[in-house]
C-alpha cells in the first residue's frame, strides 16, 4: 500500500515542516557565515591565521565525533536529535552578542562557540541526512534534496546582503543574534513533525558493541565502489576549497578593500547559480545520467576558485568574485543533490546514520585540516598565493570519480535489500547496479 501523499512533496506535510525548518535555519546561517569572521576581524582585530583558525575549530568535531555520532543516530530517534541540535546552536550563538554587549567578547569565546557549535552540527547533520529517507519514498529523494537546496539557495540569495546591512549598521554580533533566533524557529518546525520513528530496542543496542557498529559503517563506505570514490572526490575538493575559503573574507576585507556591505552583496549575487541548480538538479541528472552529472559537476567547480585571487582592488573585484561563485555554486549544488540522493537511495535505513557519519568524517574532516593549512600558508607565502594553491588543488578533485564505476551510473537504483547491505557493498557480479549514484 502506498503510504506517501500522491500530490508530490508539496503536499507531504512532514516534509514541508522539515523543509520549512531548513529554510529558516539556512537564512539565519547566512548571517553567521559573514558575521563570525567579521566579528574576529573588525571587533577583535584578528590576524589571518586567527580567522582561519575559526574554520578549523568549527569543523574539528567532524574528525573527533562523527563516527560515534553515526552509531547514536542509528540507535536513537532522529527527530529529538535534530531539535536538541538546533536549540544547542541557538544558545551558543546567543552568547556572542551578550558578551559583546558587556564588552567581554574575546577570540577564545569565538573559538569555544565555534567548536561546540561544530559538535552540535555533527549530530544534526548526520541525523538530518538520515531522517529524510524515513520521511519520503526513495524515488522522491532527488526531488526532496533539490527542494532543500532551493531553500539553501534562496537563503543565500537574500541572506548575505541583508546580513551585510545589519553588520554595517549594528556590527557583527547583532547579525549573529539573528541566526540564534533562526535556530529556534527551525527547532519548532521539526518538533511539529508527526511521523513516528522506531528506535532500536534496548536489547538490540546492548547486544552490539559500539566498536562493532563503527566497523560495520566504515566497511560499508570504504568497500563500496561508488561511495569510496565519491568520498575521495569530495574530501579533496573540501580540503583545497577550504584552504582558500578560510582566508577568503580576510582577503576580501583587507586585500581587496571591500566593505561588509559589498561582501554581502557579492555573496548574494553569487547565489543565483546555486538557486538555478537546485531547481534543475533532477532534470539534469535525469537527462545526462547520475554518474555523468557527478563527474561533470566535479570538473566545473575547481577552476572557478582560480578567478578569486586575481580579482582587482575595490568594487571592481565583484566582476571576478560574482561569476566565480555563480558557476562554482551551480556545479556544487548539482553535485551535492545528486550524490547525497544516491547515498540515501542505496543505503538501508538501519545503517543510514553510520553511512552519513563515515562520509562526514571523511569529507568534512578534511575541512579543518585545509583551513589550518590555509592559515599557515597565508602567514608564510601570502593570502593571494594561498588562494591560488587552493584553486589549483580543487581542479584535481574530479579524478577519483572519473576513474571509477561512478561514471557508468545512469539511473537512481531500486530500494536495497537490507540483509544484503549488511554483508558488504550493494554491487555484486550477479546483479550489476544501475548507472546512477551520487556522493559528497
Amino acid at each position: 500500500m502506498k503510504l506517501w501523499p500522491t500530490g508530490g512533496l508539496w503536499r507531504h506535510p512532514d516534509f514541508v515542516k522539515l523543509w520549512s525548518a531548513e529554510t529558516v535555519s539556512q537564512f539565519g546561517t547566512q548571517f553567521t557565515q559573514l558575521a563570525l569572521p567579521l566579528a574576529a576581524i573588525d571587533v577583535l582585530h584578528a590576524s589571518a591565521f586567527e580567522v582561519a583558525a575559526l574554520t578549523t575549530v568549527e569543523f574539528l568535531p567532524f574528525l573527533l565525533v562523527s563516527l560515534p555520532a553515526g552509531v547514536w543516530v542509528d540507535r536513537l530517534r532522529r527527530r529529538p536529535i535534530l531539535v536538541v541540535g538546533d536549540l544547542s546552536r541557538a544558545l551558543l550563538l546567543a552568547s556572542i552578542p551578550v558578551a559583546y554587549a558587556f564588552d567581554v567578547l574575546t577570540i577564545w569565546q569565538l573559538y569555544g562557540v565555534a567548536f561546540f557549535f561544530g559538535v552540535a552540527t555533527v549530530f544534526f547533520d548526520v541525523a538530518y541526512q538520515s531522517y529524510l529517507p524515513a520521511l519520503v519514498d526513495r524515488q522522491q529523494l532527488i526531488d526532496g534534496n533539490a527542494k532543500l537546496e532551493i531553500s539553501r539557495g534562496a537563503a543565500q540569495l537574500g541572506g548575505p546582503g541583508l546580513a551585510g546591512v545589519v553588520v554595517n549598521a549594528f556590527r557583527a554580533p547583532a547579525a549573529i543574534a539573528v541566526d540564534a533566533v533562526s535556530f529556534l524557529g527551525s527547532a519548532l518546525f521539526i518538533f511539529s513533525i508527526r511521523k513516528q520513528e522506531r528506535s532500536q530496542e534496548p536489547a538490540e543496542v546492548s547486544a552490539r558493541r559500539m566498536r562493532d557498529e563503527l566497523r560495520e559503517g566504515l566497511r560499508y563506505v570504504l568497500t563500496h565502489p561508488f561511495l569510496k570514490n565519491i568520498a575521495a572526490c569530495t574530501a579533496l575538493f573540501n580540503f583545497f576549497g577550504n584552504l582558500g575559503f578560510a582566508v577568503l573574507i580576510f582577503f576580501a576585507r583587507r586585500d581587496l578593500g571591500l566593505s561588509p556591505l559589498a561582501i554581502g552583496l557579492a555573496l548574494t549575487l553569487s547565489n543565483v547559480g546555486p538557486l538555478i541548480a537546485a531547481f534543475n538538479a533532477h532534470r539534469i541528472s535525469s537527462r545526462f545520467g547520475v554518474g555523468r552529472t557527478i563527474i561533470a559537476a566535479s570538473i566545473i567547480g575547481g577552476p572557478m576558485f582560480l578567478l578569486v585571487p586575481f580579482a582587482p582592488h575595490g568594487k571592481a573585484a565583484l566582476t571576478f568574485l560574482v561569476p566565480a561563485f555563480v558557476f562554482g555554486g551551480f556545479s556544487n549544488v548539482i553535485y551535492n543533490v545528486t550524490q547525497v540522493s544516491l547515498r540515501q537511495a542505496i543505503t538501508p535505513q538501519r545503517i543510514q546514520g553510520r553511512m552519513n557519519s563515515v562520509m562526514r568524517f571523511i569529507v568534512w574532516g578534511t575541512i579543518p585540516l585545509g583551513a589550518l593549512l590555509g592559515g599557515v600558508l597565508a602567514t608564510t607565502i601570502g593570502v593571494k598565493e594561498t588562494l591560488i594553491v587552493g584553486g589549483l588543488g580543487s581542479c584535481l578533485a574530479f579524478l577519483p570519480v572519473l576513474f571509477s564505476p561512478v561514471r557508468g551510473i545512469q539511473n537512481m537504483p531500486e530500494p536495497v535489500d537490507e540483509a544484503a547491505a549488511v554483508l558488504g557493498p550493494l554491487v555484486s557480479d550477479a546483479a550489476p547496479v544501475p548507472a546512477e549514484h551520487l556522493g559528497t
